[in-house]
């Protein structure tokens, strides 16, 4: 099953992807077909699925999660997830504190500031489809894409800072970090189980989620104001409680997928793509936070 994150959708750990081998084929030093003690715990898996990357030469010859593996070499590890998620953050975080300084949100400079932030946030669309549709990942897309989306992040910031509420972006930046962090725990203590109806909950409440959205935007855009009000006052509030809802459970999914890929010897790129999707669920949950946060004190 393919996570909900659109990178993961694309290449990421799934076992219907690239990796996959013949399902008619035993792998040799491996489990044989429909044998895999994988797979049998495994609410992702199909029956009789093998491992997705037993082409890949350095992958360990056990698969069974929680089983000891002998790491031979080029094989993905929690570490270089780590290490990768923190290079992209970290230069998402790095433009837009440079943004927030350079681009200032005044009255004189506003209106040109949110043309480079529109500009930055379309460049980083861009550029995260096209890393999307590529068979593996590219760190320059990555970064790249992590540049322009922190020059965005940080002329909205500093616009909401300064005109709705001063001080919610540090809200919204812990806030997003105590998500992330109650998911995890939450994850690793086996209080989420993450298995095909969770997916498909998720993905239904993601779809209904994104075309209310879409037609609040229309209706805003044709009629003006605030469209159906599903961004301001109590809808508003409601909604914003449900798009973090939606990054949390997205976050669960994720850190399913990186297990996956980690427990089945990924190649040691395929960090970069988890990195890549872990990011793009983060700045998912820290706009829906910051925008419920300044609902909730521009009320006040």
């Amino acid at each position: 099953m393919r996570s909900s994150n659109p990178v993961f959708s694309r290449r990421g750990f799934s076992r219907d992807n690239g990796y996959a081998v013949n399902a008619q084929q035993p792998q040799a030093g491996g489990p044989a077909v429909g044998t895999n003690p994988y797979a049998t715990g495994n609410p992702y898996a199909a029956e009789g699925a093998t491992n997705p990357y037993a082409t890949n030469p350095y992958a360990p010859q056990d698969a069974q999660l929680g089983a000891p593996q002998q790491v031979r070499g080029n094989v993905m590890t929690i570490d270089d997830v780590v290490s990768r998620t923190a290079m992209t953050l970290g230069t998402v975080v790095l433009t837009a504190v440079l943004s927030w300084f350079l681009l200032p949100v005044d009255s004189a400079n506003l209106g040109k500031s949110y043309g480079i932030a529109i500009g930055a946030a379309l460049i980083a669309f861009v550029l995260a489809m096209v890393q999307s549709f590529k068979r593996k990942p590219s760190p320059a897309l990555i970064l790249g894409y992590a540049a322009f989306e922190g020059v965005f992040l940080g002329v909205i910031s500093a616009a909401v800072s300064t005109y709705i509420a001063d001080g919610v972006v540090i809200q919204a930046v812990l806030g997003t970090m105590a998500v992330f962090a109650g998911v995890l725990i939450a994850y690793k203590m086996g209080w989420i189980r993450v298995n095909r109806r969770f997916y498909g909950f998720v993905m239904a409440a993601a779809m209904g989620f994104m075309l209310l959205m879409v037609v609040n935007m229309l209706f805003a855009v044709f009629a003006g104001g605030d469209g159906l009000g599903f961004r301001s006052g109590g809808l508003g509030i409601l909604f914003g409680v449900i798009g973090v809802i939606l990054g949390a459970c997205f976050l669960a999914l994720d850190f399913k997928q990186v297990e996956d890929g980690v427990n089945y010897g990924a190649p040691r790129e395929e960090a970069w793509l988890a990195a890549f999707g872990l990011t793009m669920t983060l700045v998912w949950i820290y706009l829906e936070m910051l925008r419920l946060l300044s609902i909730l004190q521009g009320d006040d």
